[in-house]
Formats: structure tokens, sequence, C-alpha cells
């Protein structure tokens, strides 16, 4: 993925809107360091892959026990 200084991305937005409308990510640095992407917005939710892949997750997860345990006393077992 190509990088782009924050002062470059500053100065040359309009260009780097057009490549990522293009499909291109870009990653932004800040004295070399990563501190953001600019990525192209998906246009279309699919519903019916948002649907197929929930009823993937519900369907993975039937039949799994915590063996008696409940979420919120394995999460309060967490913060002690």
């Amino acid at each position: 993925m190509p990088t782009v200084g924050v002062l470059e991305a500053r100065n040359a937005l309009p260009r780097l809107i057009a490549e990522v409308e293009g499909g291109a990510e870009l990653c932004i640095t800040r004295h070399g360091r990563p501190v953001a992407r600019l990525v192209p917005v998906d246009p279309t939710l699919d519903r019916e892959r948002a649907r197929r892949a929930a009823a993937g997750l519900r369907a993975a997860s039937a039949g799994l026990s915590l063996d008696g345990l409940s979420l919120k006393a394995m999460i309060a077992a967490g913060r002690r």
C-alpha cells in the first residue's frame, strides 16, 4: 500500500481522492509512522450477503456451550 505523508496528503488531497475513487488504498503517515488509511467506500450494502453471513454465524455457534458459565461471570472474572 503506497504511503503519503500528512503534509503531502493535505496539499494533494484532490489527487489522492481521485486515486482512491479509482480503487487505490493509501496509508497516511506522520513522521514515518502510519496514522490513517484512505480507502474507497463500498457504495452498496449487499443485504443478501449480510443475511447469509449472519445465518452462517448462527449455524457455527449452534451447539456451543460455555459449560454453565455466563458471559457476565466470565467478564467479571477477567476484571479481577
